[in-house]
């Protein structure tokens, strides 16, 4: 596959979507096309604060902290945007953020 191969990601509530390379984390390419979108907190996978769902498509993620998300919730699809790459177009929904 082309490295310069852009998916459409597509946010469920809203239906606006983005562009976002397989070298590029969800997160960089929400606050680069659609800034506060999502809350941003450390970009390293620790802190839960840009977890999100992902509905339908292929990603992969680098590691994420199991105290943000559990290994059931993976199963679920939950994953932190700073961690998540896409490998096909998707569909997300923003987790809920408990106050």
């Amino acid at each position: 596959m082309d490295q310069a191969t852009k998916y459409k990601v597509k946010d469920r509530e809203t239906g606006e979507y983005f562009e976002c390379s397989q070298e590029q984390s969800l997160l960089v390419a929400m606050e680069r096309t659609h800034p506060g979108l999502i809350k941003v907190g450390c970009r390293g996978g620790g802190c839960g604060t840009c977890k999100i769902r992902v509905l339908e498509g292929d990603y992969i993620t680098k590691v994420m902290s199991k105290a943000q998300v559990s290994e059931q919730e993976k199963q679920l699809g939950y994953v932190l945007a700073c961690r998540a790459y896409p490998r096909s177009d998707l569909l997300f929904e923003l987790a809920v953020q408990e106050q």
